[in-house]
């Protein structure tokens, strides 16, 4: 099975799309796209999300398509059955993490602390998010942790922006960062599909 970090390779940012629908969903990932990146995650917080996922991977099969914020064992089939290429969780759980490394697809959990690192270690996962990355300690955490669990790395994501992402792809345990500040709502309620692509080419760039 891949990793998310080669299928990520080559893109530093994994932007997170948050589409009110499914039409708009295609047009914030085709933006995306336009900008350089090969890779976005889709979060699951509005009943369209799962709609978006599906017609994101149809319109755009050549885009490697994640599902983000699953809760639970539910959530997962649901995303794997709408196409998802990976799966990123916020948090994590035995029940979750059993059914997350038996799912067939590449994933990245999320975690808050260290015993949440050494729960999902424990299963054999070894790319995790941190979330929310600031709020945990940030880049000062993932150095400290990075002595511990030397062959884990991560996607912090949470409080990740344009001013502080350099801190974090500084680090050697850090693949990629996730955010939001690529396709900002005002953007996407605007239609501004310009200046998603524009801070995706920026986005992308050496910190």
């Amino acid at each position: 099975m891949k990793n998310v970090s080669t299928l990520m390779e080559g893109q530093i940012i994994l932007p997170l799309v948050q589409a009110p629908s499914a039409e708009l969903g295609i047009e914030i990932a085709r933006a995306m796209q336009a900008g350089g990146l090969h890779s976005v995650e889709v979060v699951l917080r509005t009943p369209e999300s799962l709609a978006a996922l599906a017609a994101i991977k149809k319109a755009l099969p050549e885009l490697s398509v994640g599902a983000g914020t699953i809760l639970n064992v539910e959530m997962l089939k649901q995303a794997i059955d709408a196409g998802a290429d990976y799966i990123v969780t916020p948090a994590v759980t035995p029940k979750l993490l059993e059914a997350l490394v038996s799912c067939g697809v590449p994933v990245i959990p999320g975690v808050s602390k260290p015993s949440d690192i050494a729960l999902a270690y424990e299963y054999g996962v070894r790319e995790m998010k941190l979330f929310p990355a600031e709020l945990s300690g940030g880049a000062a955490f993932l150095k400290a942790i990075g002595a511990v669990f030397q062959d884990v790395k991560f996607c912090p994501t949470g409080g990740v922006s344009e001013a502080n992402r350099g801190n974090y792809l500084a680090l050697n345990n850090v693949f990629t960062v996730g955010g939001s500040w690529v396709a900002t709502n005002e953007w996407v309620a605007q239609g501004n599909w310009a200046a998603i692509t524009e801070a995706c080419k920026a986005a992308n760039l050496p910190a």
